[in-house]
């Protein structure tokens, strides 16, 4: 397994920002948070561990996840995992456009349709683990 540098990936994970929003949700990314393991000669997985926190008094419905890279393989979609402690909550799966960016937006809070009432989705802190596969660094 080897980690990498935090430089190479300017502007990784944008955890949990609402549109722009950064005062609403954090998220920290160190080195110790990513790490590839060589799959092959040609391609590597990159795994990213990042902890998103989302407060009580969150005024939009919607968090996104964000990458604008381009250390990616064509045709390996981006894998998204949610944990809230050790319980998985949300998963996704997000294609990555030619450029190696992707984005994954998801709902936060959502309205009762019977009620009227706002209902949390998430609230509090998450894990968030993401899986992407990027050409092994001898193939750079």
């Amino acid at each position: 397994m080897i980690k990498i540098s935090i430089m190479h990936f300017v502007l990784i994970l944008l955890v949990a920002t609402w549109f722009g929003y950064t005062s609403n949700a954090t998220a920290t990314d160190t080195s110790e948070d990513i790490t590839i393991t060589q799959i092959n000669d040609e391609i590597s997985l990159q795994k990213t561990i990042s902890t998103m926190r989302i407060p009580e008094d969150k005024s939009l419905s919607w968090g996104k996840v964000k990458e604008d890279a381009s250390d990616y393989v064509e045709r390996y979609p981006v894998i998204i995992q949610f944990f809230k402690g050790d319980e998985p909550v949300h998963v996704a799966q997000v294609k990555v456009k030619g450029d190696g960016s992707y984005e994954y937006k998801f709902k936060i809070r959502n309205t009762d349709q019977n009620t009227g009432e706002i209902v949390d989705i998430f609230e509090g802190e998450y894990t968030v683990k993401i899986f992407k596969v990027i050409h092994t660094k001898s193939q750079i």
